[in-house]
């Protein structure tokens, strides 16, 4: 695991739920070279509703300890 990667997620519990929607929706769109707008827009609308979703309180997040213990 690189430094960079290490810090981001060392400090990705300081993020409010709408920038951790930004980051991932960044994260992903950088792992495609060739963008389609429409694909882009979907996942924009989707990272938004599930933003909505978390503010709500209607879906129950997972902490990263959870899901840490799961990669092990």
């Amino acid at each position: 695991m690189s430094d960079a990667l290490r810090v981001m997620l060392e400090k990705i519990e300081q993020l409010s739920i709408k920038e951790k929607t930004l980051a991932a929706h960044c994260l992903l769109t950088a792992m495609d070279t060739k963008i389609d707008s429409n694909v882009e827009s979907e996942w924009l609308k989707l990272a938004e509703s599930r933003s909505a979703e978390l503010e709500s309180c209607s879906v129950n997040s997972i902490s990263w300890d959870e899901i840490e213990k799961d990669l092990k």
